[in-house]
């Protein structure tokens, strides 16, 4: 899954890159830290073997025993960890440590004077020791020369104790170390990335109505960005006013001329092509005013005081059907988007509603919960009492022109325009059955 967060990116970034460069430092240290241990061991391996060849008396018998020269105390302890032997060329063993009693610890071994032989060996519980052989020359009385194989061994145990120890401790100060950089890394990008957050808070208070435009208190680097995009907002408010008065003004110019052509016309069948005419002039200039939303920076609409309006318009205008026209509007209820859009919609099926119905309409509007925007969108619902509308022409009446009765006066182009409107905002226009009787026609209208 994507992260959509700047931030996130950059923390994340940062911290591969820090896993990286912690990893390999970790993994230098160590074997710095392996490198000097093993050559401090192999030193004190050669100062053991020189206290013991500086400890060896001659024997009548031809031997080397270490005399009360040796000071080492681990030689003598069982199971210290240290342990010696000397062995003579003949594989005749001489010496060997106390420490090495019980532990089968097999040290002979061929070594030339003057060469040095390095390996490491098991006990028999497994663990490991490091060896060092030296192969000694030693002269006797009466200019007898016997070669003699000097052996020290150090138990690996403790080193290697140490060692993971020091592991350890690398890894808890470094990942300690990551976690404060992290953080402070944390901070240093919020403070950085703040005008970008205010950018995006003021977006979003843009699409929510609450402002009009950005502010202009930004760094250097994003004033191009916010200056180019409040003249968007402004040209956008300008040219969607001038392009609707326009169509107002383009409307009201044709109203005159189709009147009196009408007023002309002597035969039906021009009347009947004029009167088309003026439908197709009228739907089309509604189809063009219509925003499908609204302008960045516009307020949402209290729809209750619109709708309101509209139902005292409509009582006076079927006064003589003495028609209830009922408005349950929740107190939240919000239109984002043009007011003519939403007089629109409402207008035309209350209309169609009225014609219809026998003395009841009804209008409940809702606020619209849409995912991924702080504003609500609307829910319509207008009922009736009337005949309703039968399933297998409910599509049929959402065309253009399409008219369920001939002898009801009306373009037949109300529905049509509803269901544009509703589209553009990416809503939808449904019909059923009223719990009065008469049709139920629901319209969702999402913020956009």
């Amino acid at each position: 899954m994507r992260t959509r967060s700047l931030s996130t990116r950059l923390l994340a970034s940062v911290s591969i890159l820090l896993l990286m460069f912690f990893g390999v430092t970790i993994w230098a240290l160590d074997a710095v830290y392996r490198n000097l241990s093993e050559n401090f061991m192999s030193t004190r391996l050669d100062l053991q073997v020189a206290n013991l060849i500086s400890a060896s008396d001659e024997q009548a018998d031809g031997k080397l025993i270490p005399g009360e020269g040796l000071t080492e105390p681990r030689f003598i302890n069982l199971g210290s960890g240290l342990y010696a032997q000397i062995e003579r060329d003949d594989g005749e063993v001489m010496w060997w440590s106390h420490s090495l009693t019980g532990t089968k610890l097999e040290l002979t071994t061929k070594v030339a004077p003057g060469k040095r032989l390095t390996r490491a060996m098991k006990l028999p519980d497994g663990s490991e020791v490091q060896a060092l052989s030296v192969g000694l020359q030693w002269e006797f009385p009466r200019r007898k020369v016997r070669n003699f194989v000097y052996t020290v061994a150090e138990d690996l145990e403790p080193y290697r104790a140490e060692l993971q120890s020091i592991r350890e401790q690398l890894i808890g100060w470094f990942s300690g170390l990551m976690v404060l950089l992290l953080a402070a890394l944390a901070i240093l990008f919020r403070w950085v990335l703040r005008p970008v957050r205010q950018v995006e808070r003021e977006i979003e208070a843009i699409e929510a109505g609450e402002s009009s435009e950005l502010s202009g208190n930004y760094p250097r680097e994003l004033v191009g960005i916010t200056v180019n995009m409040n003249a968007l907002l402004r040209s956008d408010r300008e040219r969607l006013l001038r392009y609707r008065n326009t169509l107002g003004n383009l409307a009201h110019s044709l109203k005159t001329p189709l009147a009196v052509v009408r007023s002309l016309a002597t035969t039906p069948q021009l009347q009947e092509q004029v009167t088309r005419m003026d439908e197709i002039v009228g739907y089309q200039l509604k189809r063009a005013a219509m925003s499908g939303g609204t302008g960045l920076g516009s307020a949402p609409i209290e729809v209750a005081g619109v709708f309101e309006s509209l139902r005292v318009t409509l009582q006076k205008v079927y006064a003589d059907k003495h028609i209830d026209i009922k408005l349950q509007v929740e107190p939240t209820a919000r239109y984002v988007g043009d007011q003519g859009d939403l007089l629109e919609i409402t207008g035309n099926i209350l209309d169609n509603a009225c014609k219809w119905c026998r003395t009841q309409v009804m209008l409940t509007a809702s606020p619209l919960v849409t995912p991924g925007t702080r504003r609500e969108g609307l829910i319509l619902i207008i009922e009736d009492d009337g005949p309703g509308i039968a399933v297998e022409k409910r599509e049929h009446v959402l065309k253009r022109g399409a008219r369920l009765d001939e002898r009801v006066s009306g373009q037949g182009i109300g529905l049509s325009v509803v269901q544009e409107v509703a589209q553009l905002s990416g809503g939808s226009v449904d019909i059923d059955t009223s719990s009065l009787g008469g049709a139920k026609i629901t319209v969702r209208l999402p913020a956009p």
